[in-house]
Order: C-alpha cells, then sequence, then structure tokens
C-alpha cells in the first residue's frame, strides 16, 4: 500500500530551530541516511528531505517520513504541500546535506544542472552545502569525479571525503561513506559557523612582485603575477579563513570571495614590510607569496634624461620581511615562506628553510615550462620542519593553493582558534 502525505501547508519553523535539508542520491550507502535522519532530528534540527528518483530504489520515502519534520520529497512537481518546492527547501535552508553523493549526483551539480528537485535545491540555496560522497573506488579515484569536486571546493562546497572500508560487492577500499555520528557532527558544526578546516583563523597572504622606483617613470621590478597569491587569498576564504592580502595587484581576484577579503595595496618593499608586520599581530598564519626586491634605491624626484647618460644607480638592500615576521611572531603563529629558483631547487629550498625559520617552505622552478611567474599553473615542492619534501604536480595554482593550505591546516591546533 503507497502511503500519501495529507496536503497541507509547510509552515516555516522557528528562526531559532536550525533547518537541514537531507539529500539523498542513489547508492547503496543510501540506508545509512536513514542514521543520519534519526541523529539529526535528535539534535533538535527540523529536517526535511529530498529524495533523487534513484535513492528510492535503495530506500522509501515514507520511512523518510516517518522521522523526518515534514514529508519527503521526491519530484519537482505534483508537490500538495508547496507549488515551488526547490525554491522553498533552498531559501529556508541553514545547511543542505547530501549524504551519499554519487559521482552522478556530483557531475550534475558542478555542471549546473537542475533535472531533479535535489539538484535544482543545490542550485537555489545560499546555504552551506556539504557533500558526502560515496562510491566504488575506482569511481571515487576517477579524474573527472576528482575535478568535479574541485570545482565545487571552488565555489564554496564542503567536501567530506569517503573512508577506506568495506564496499558494496564484497570490495573494499576507499569510497565508503562516513559513519551518520561523523556526519551529523559536521552538520552541527556547519550550524555553528564552520565553514571549512580554516574557520576563524586569521590569514595574512602577500602578494606580487614589488616595484622599486628609479623616478617618476621607471621601477625595478620582478615577473611576479601574484597569481599564485592571490589564489591563497582566495581559496583561504572559501576554507572558512578572515583573510587580509597585502598585494602588488589586486585583481582579477574571484567575484564570488573578493569582498570577503581585506585588500591593503602596496607598491614597494618597504611598503610591503610595514604592512606584514602591522597585519601579522593579529595574524595566525602568515603566508609570505610575494616576490619581494631584495635591493632598493633612492628615486630621483625627476624623469632622468637619456641625454644626461647613464645614472649611476646606488642600491641598497632592503629589509628582509620573512625573517622580520619569524622573529616577531607570537605563540602558535605560522608562517610561510617561498622560494623561486631557477636551479638546484631542493638544495637552495632546503638551505633557506634552514636559515629563515618558517613553518613551511614552498619551492618551486620558476624556470621550468609552465611553472611559476606568469602562468595560470605552478608545480611545487613543499619542505617542513619535519619528514621528507612533499611534490605537488604541475596542475592550476588554485589547486596548488589547496595543497598548500590543507598542509597549513593540519599543523594548527586542533579546536577553536
Amino acid at each position: 500500500m503507497t502511503w500519501t502525505p495529507s496536503p497541507m501547508p509547510c509552515a516555516t519553523p522557528s528562526s531559532s530551530i536550525p533547518r537541514i535539508v537531507l539529500g539523498v542520491a542513489g547508492g547503496i550507502a543510501a540506508y545509512k541516511s536513514v542514521e543520519l535522519l534519526r541523529l539529526l532530528r535528535d539534535r533538535g534540527y527540523h529536517v526535511a528531505c529530498v529524495l533523487t528518483p534513484d535513492a528510492t530504489r535503495f530506500v522509501g520515502a515514507v520511512t523518510f517520513s516517518a522521522l523526518a519534520s515534514e514529508p519527503t520529497r521526491t519530484s519537482l512537481y505534483n508537490d500538495p504541500t508547496t507549488p515551488i518546492p526547490h525554491t522553498y527547501l533552498g531559501t529556508h535552508a541553514s545547511v543542505v546535506v547530501v549524504a551519499p553523493a554519487t559521482a552522478h549526483l556530483i557531475a550534475r551539480y558542478a555542471t549546473g544542472l537542475a533535472d531533479d528537485l535535489l539538484t535544482a535545491t543545490l542550485l537555489a540555496t545560499r546555504a552551506p552545502v556539504l557533500l558526502c560522497p560515496a562510491m566504488h573506488t575506482e569511481m571515487w579515484e576517477q579524474p573527472s569525479v576528482q575535478e568535479n569536486l574541485a570545482t565545487l571546493r571552488r565555489r564554496g562546497v564542503m567536501i567530506l571525503e569517503p573512508e577506506s572500508g568495506p564496499l558494496a560487492g564484497g570490495d573494499e577500499g576507499a569510497g565508503r561513506l562516513p559513519e551518520p555520528e561523523t556526519i551529523a557532527e559536521l552538520v552541527s558544526n556547519i550550524v555553528d559557523g564552520y565553514r571549512g578546516v580554516l574557520s576563524g583563523r586569521r590569514v595574512l597572504v602577500s602578494a606580487g612582485g614589488t616595484r622599486e622606483a628609479i623616478d617618476p617613470v621607471r621601477v625595478i621590478s620582478n615577473r611576479s603575477s601574484g597569481r599564485q597569491g592571490l589564489a591563497l587569498a582566495e581559496v583561504a576564504v572559501r576554507l572558512g579563513a578572515q583573510v587580509t592580502l597585502v598585494s602588488t595587484v589586486t585583481t582579477p581576484l574571484a567575484l564570488d570571495v573578493a569582498q570577503a577579503i581585506d585588500v591593503i595595496h602596496v607598491e614597494n618593499a618597504a611598503e610591503m614590510h610595514e604592512a606584514m608586520q602591522k597585519r601579522s599581530v593579529d595574524s595566525d598564519v602568515v603566508i609570505m607569496a610575494a616576490a619581494v626586491a631584495d635591493f632598493t634605491l633612492t628615486p630621483s624626484n625627476v624623469k632622468l634624461k637619456k641625454r644626461d647618460g647613464v645614472p649611476q644607480l646606488q642600491l641598497m638592500a632592503v629589509a628582509d620581511i620573512v625573517s622580520d615576521l619569524v622573529t616577531r611572531r607570537h605563540e602558535g603563529q605560522l608562517i610561510v615562506g617561498f622560494a623561486a629558483e631557477t636551479s638546484d631547487v631542493l638544495k637552495n629550498a632546503a638551505a633557506k628553510m634552514r636559515d629563515k625559520g618558517v613553518d613551511l617552505l614552498i619551492a618551486n622552478d620558476v624556470a621550468a615550462p609552465g611553472v611559476g611567474f606568469g602562468h595560470e599553473t605552478n608545480e611545487v615542492v613543499i619542505f617542513a620542519r619535519e619528514g621528507e619534501p612533499q611534490r605537488i604536480s604541475l596542475r592550476s595554482k588554485e589547486a596548488v593553493a589547496y595543497e598548500i593550505l590543507a598542509r597549513v591546516a593540519a599543523l594548527l591546533p586542533q579546536g577553536a582558534p
């Protein structure tokens, strides 16, 4: 016998009660979502469930309706409770969590398809979104799946990666949906303001190449575009951090996070030194990604004329910003340095790591194809105080930023900052 809910308006829950939209996609792990629903209800949340048509092949909508705060929905159409269910769900949600999120659901969400109620709800919400992927190891490791996840992360979607363990069909490996208790705990943290591994952290990033004036027209500079520093600032925001960017370049910042970044524009090494010292006092993490000039000079007040012959430029060493930051660091502060090299990269970077006293040093060979200055891609080696250097293969600077900030997050003290 098919149970049909009585037509009734879906009253908006009290604003004091967090509203969770629980999406369930069509995978065998859908059975765990019933327990997740129960745990979310036990925490006092108003939970509305959305099942994809494929999910109903594994679990029944009646089961979810019996435990949820309102009747479960499975379709964009013929909903007796509201004529526009995806808008209703999306605009009233405190958090949208999809568990399990299949490779199919992830692909549709990443490409902006809205061909069922769940994907339409995901596109209609401005609430935090948490995806909990679950699939066979071979699917999880597919480059297309990982690229889709990278796209969603870039847009601010949080991903709870699957665990390793027994899978359907007697297989074993990565792809197992985390336990419902783990997901419920993360949802509660998101309700309380968690937005990623850098939530609540204050991150200071420098970017771009400094410009040391020769006269009102000419400068001494370098080839740095600032793209890696900008990518680090943007990704840090998406991971929940409060970000200050000290930069010689400020565009193009990603539109979705630009307003969340406190930008301080500087021109030369002295200005960058002053800004970094001032802002580092209140920062949990300092990332010195800028390419700072090693030398400066006293500029002429007027344009130097060619007819006057070759000018005699008296170069002076600039202050070592990274060394000063390390000297002035407060307890618990992490400092990340960069080393752009053209030869003996590992040897030179290891020496700089020892000399500077930073927690992480990011080295790259800017003479290599597609790496470093002016490119949209980068390839780096991450040096830490302990352990072997970690090589990050050639990829977008945004993807490199995620790898760097993952290492940063792992070094930060656990718990609230």
